[in-house]
């Protein structure tokens, strides 16, 4: 298989976040990239980062996506962008929505113009179940920069290709309930939203995976999607707290039952694959490039946490944590 990092000139916006940091351990380890660029707003992150990885191709690069002066920059001679920056707690964006909007999708705009005017090769974006369906802020916001990086390959005449991968919730990531629960044993009762809720789990390393091999596969203008497992959050807390009591305490403003990764409308242009669902643009007619899938059709029901064939069991998700 090609590896399309080795070699390159590789930049990371929000590159000192959870997925910054097991992406930069990942492709340095596995992939010998000419140059890693650390793009993020936070000094001090970038300072500790840089203790962890002070290796002579890793540069650690001071700026906001909202600055797209800035983001000219650091995107000159760069070959590929991954884009991970962005403001993605729930309650956080429901209470500061100018400033999830000017992250999430002001500066994903930013993003785009300038990688287009610096001819940059490949810019892959990150983004979240919770653009599937949105009923909250961030949900939102992440939809509408999805649809703004598939729309920019019309207008950068094929000199940079634009996709996006959609996942779910990420084990150890900050801002994950795992930490948060953890922090509950000492207390003895965990607070539970709501009893019948489900949601998608994934690894970093898992997720950084599944980017890279993304990154090798897209022609622009794709949505993947990886097809990993559900868990019910009564069982998530059992497993990490299992000597604690759970309290319901009722469903959060912006807050879903269930997650979903693809929407039953969806799968009009979405093609199944063995580890992975993709969803394809309207305007990509040559099936060569649809990787032998098999399209889902009419008959699709949407790929969701509570319809999932794969779920996650204890010994399953003590495997994960200790990964």
């Amino acid at each position: 298989m090609k590896d399309i990092l080795k070699g390159k000139v590789i930049l990371v916006t929000g590159g000192t976040g959870s997925f910054g940091k097991k992406f930069t351990e990942i492709v340095l380890r596995d992939h010998d990239p000419k140059k890693l660029i650390i793009f993020s707003r936070d000094e001090m992150k970038q300072y500790e980062m840089s203790k962890q990885f002070n290796q002579k191709n890793v540069r650690y690069f001071i700026g906001d996506v909202r600055d797209k002066e800035r983001l000219h920059r650091a995107f000159a001679g760069v070959d590929i962008i991954v884009h991970a920056a962005a403001i993605k707690i729930v309650p956080t964006a429901e209470y500061n929505p100018f400033e999830a909007v000017k992250t999430n999708v002001i500066g994903a705009e930013n993003v785009i113009n300038v990688a287009i005017d610096n001819k940059i090769k490949t810019v892959l974006a990150l983004s979240t179940d919770k653009a599937a369906s949105p009923i909250n802020l961030y949900g939102a916001t992440k939809l509408c920069s999805e649809k703004m990086f598939i729309a920019a390959n019309n207008y950068a005449a094929g000199d940079t290709i634009f996709s996006v991968v959609r996942y779910g919730n990420v084990f150890g990531s900050r801002g994950s309930v795992v930490p948060f629960f953890k922090a509950c044993r000492e207390k003895g009762v965990v607070p539970i939203t709501d009893d019948r809720m489900t949601r998608f789990w994934i690894t970093l390393e898992q997720g950084v995976k599944f980017v890279i091999q993304s990154l090798n596969d897209m022609n622009g203008g794709e949505i993947f999607v990886p097809k990993i497992p559900s868990m019910k959050v009564t069982d998530l807390a059992q497993a990490i707290c299992p000597d604690c009591s759970q309290k319901i305490v009722g469903i959060r403003e912006g807050e879903k039952l269930h997650e979903t990764m693809l929407p039953k409308d969806d799968g009009i242009y979405t093609y199944e694959y063995k580890d992975r669902f993709i969803t394809y643009p309207h305007i990509l007619e040559n099936d060569e490039k649809k990787l032998g899938g098999k399209p889902v059709g009419f008959d699709f029901e949407g790929y969701r946490s509570d319809n999932n064939t794969q779920w996650l069991s204890t010994d399953d998700l003590e495997k994960m944590l200790e990964g």
